[in-house]
């Protein structure tokens, strides 16, 4: 057993507390520190010690368009340690480093059959909650999940893999799953339009399929970590034309891929623009519903092709641990900002506002644990 794992049996078999601190949402930007009842759980389940939990972009388009109903206690990126386990439950102990999905579908029904995983029903069901209604819970200092997700979708952190760089297997999978959309082949031309934390795994994973990506972005501090992970064809968007230098360099046609990692609808026009007749152009960020003026002739005519990609896909599950746990990518270095729970409207604030030198924002409850009971980990 790890250090880490040890030291985390023995805190965890400790009393847990009746009560429990969280950042409940109250409504639309309205996110509140609160005290509430430590989630309760029945068998198959089990009960996870939060540690760290990213910031995701749909979490915080739902707090701030006041889409789902109030209370409620976001966050889904969750890695943390087993704190207890109900009935029946073999596969995991008290002290087990885990990250957990937070949805996992039927594999069964319609959809699942289709491998349009995200649209099936029990999918679209949350099965992580820290009180009220369930909705991933990982702002908070502890998180019932349920037996369906205790038996599909909690993975073991191998010794050495910080909490930190666990939490991105949830994002890592949604961006596998776009890039699989796309049905790239090597050689390819691609452009990402955004490199915000999403954007750039998306880039890394592009170059994996064997394209040459040409990377863009407002923020040239943002262009610098790019280039830091050997992409050197970038675009400072703040001062140049990204659609003109993207035709420079592919005799005028335009790149056979483009993917929009930026929530603005604004720019699916300049995507659909620097994509070459017959390419594709990958929605990823467009989670919002609304409408939004497309040339139809680029479709009909330019054979121009739309591609959409949402959340995770239980067949990449797989893939998408073993690439966060080998550390192929180092994701820890794209957390810019680490908040302490009670700080979790100011890491919502900042999130939600991004500015040049912020990255991914994580909240870290574990990071009031005491020493020991996660040390062993880098994080």
């Amino acid at each position: 057993m790890a250090i880490a794992d040890q030291f985390a049996v023995n805190n965890q078999t400790k009393s847990i507390p009746a009560t429990m601190l969280a950042a409940v949402y109250r409504g639309v930007n309205d996110v509140r520190l609160e005290t509430v009842p430590v989630p309760q759980i029945g068998a198959g389940e089990l009960l996870l010690r939060v540690h760290t939990c990213g910031v995701c972009g749909t979490d915080l388009k739902k707090i701030a368009t006041g889409s789902h109903s109030a209370p409620r206690i976001f966050g889904h990126e969750t890695s943390g340690v087993v704190a207890a386990v109900g009935a029946g439950v073999r596969q995991f102990a008290p002290g087990n480093r885990v990250v957990v999905f937070h949805h996992i579908p039927c594999r069964q029904c319609y959809y699942c059959l289709h491998q349009t995983f995200a649209q099936c029903a029990t999918y679209k069901k949350v099965g992580c909650t820290a009180g009220f209604e369930p909705s991933g819970g990982g702002f908070a200092e502890y998180v019932r999940v349920m037996d369906w997700i205790v038996e599909q979708g909690t993975v073991r952190m191998p010794d050495g893999v910080s909490f930190e760089q666990a939490c991105f297997v949830e994002p890592v999978n949604t961006c596998m799953k776009g890039i699989q959309a796309l049905r790239l082949q090597p050689g390819e031309t691609v452009l990402t339009i955004g490199q915000g934390p999403i954007g750039i795994i998306l880039s890394v994973l592009a170059r994996r399929a064997g394209a040459s990506v040409i990377t863009s972005d407002l923020y040239p501090e943002r262009l610098k970590i790019t280039e830091s992970l050997g992409f050197q064809n970038t675009v400072d968007a703040s001062k140049h034309d990204v659609v003109s230098t993207v035709r420079g360099q592919t005799e005028g046609r335009g790149a056979d891929a483009v993917i929009l990692a930026v929530g603005s609808n604004g720019l699916i026009r300049p995507a659909m623009d620097a994509v070459r007749p017959g390419g594709r152009v990958l929605l990823f960020a467009q989670t919002q519903r609304g409408e939004v003026v497309v040339d139809p002739a680029a479709i009909c005519v330019d054979e121009k092709a739309l591609v959409g990609s949402y959340s995770a896909a239980v067949d990449l599950q797989d893939d998408s641990v073993r690439f966060v746990m080998s550390r192929e990518m180092d994701l820890e270095r794209l957390i810019s900002h680490r908040f302490p729970l009670q700080d979790s409207a100011r890491a919502l604030e900042l999130a939600a506002h991004p500015q040049p030198a912020s990255m991914k924002i994580v909240i870290q409850p574990g990071s009031t644990w005491k020493r020991g009971s996660w040390e062993g980990s880098k994080h």
